[in-house]
């Protein structure tokens, strides 16, 4: 079994438009301006999306995000432009299981800056960052159905659909309805 404390992660990646970094508590209000700018796109698809964020809750939510990266619970990294400027969004794996190794791919483009390809080009290179350097045997991108944008980035990275899940989990801006899941997988 790896164990994950120990793992050589990287803190930075950088691609070709894009510098990814590990959360920090000074991200706060690139956070909030760039999550509250974009909530009426995020509201459908994510659940922390559902109110605006406050200051006071995203350095809470980077200081926990921080210590799980460095204990390697969550790897998530904000999506900034290359000078370190503009928060663009955010990626980075989650549902990790090192016994496998595996985990899931998840991201997100503030409005501002959605259909430049920014979102495929970070699950590109988190992609080659777990097959290659880390090891994973599984990983994993999921989303909805109808979220036809983000369904097409596992597709060009050679992604294979596993799984049309039914039923699987509330709508997040309708907890009254259920929505579907597609679980797209590169494995090795």
């Amino acid at each position: 079994m790896l164990r994950p404390v120990t793992l050589a992660i990287p803190a930075e990646v950088r691609t070709p438009r894009l510098w990814l970094r590990r959360p920090d508590p000074a991200d706060a209000p690139a956070l909030v301006a760039a999550v509250n700018a974009s909530l009426p796109e995020l509201r459908p698809w994510m659940h922390w999306a559902q109110t605006p964020q406050t200051l006071e809750g995203a350095q809470e939510n980077l200081r926990a995000a921080a210590e799980r990266f460095d204990s390697r619970e969550a790897l998530r990294y904000h999506i900034w432009n290359p000078a370190g400027t503009e928060l663009l969004g955010s990626s980075g794996f989650h549902a990790l299981d090192w016994r496998v190794p595996k985990g899931e791919i998840g991201y997100w483009v503030a409005t501002a800056h959605t259909g430049q390809g920014y979102a495929e080009e970070v699950a590109r290179a988190l992609t080659a960052l777990a097959l290659g350097g880390l090891g994973f045997r599984r990983l994993e991108i999921r989303c909805d159905p109808a979220n036809s944008r983000s369904a097409r980035i596992p597709a060009a990275l050679g992604y294979r659909l596993d799984a049309h899940l039914v039923n699987d989990d509330v709508c997040p801006a309708e907890p009254g309805r259920l929505r579907d899941t597609l679980v797209f997988s590169r494995v090795q």
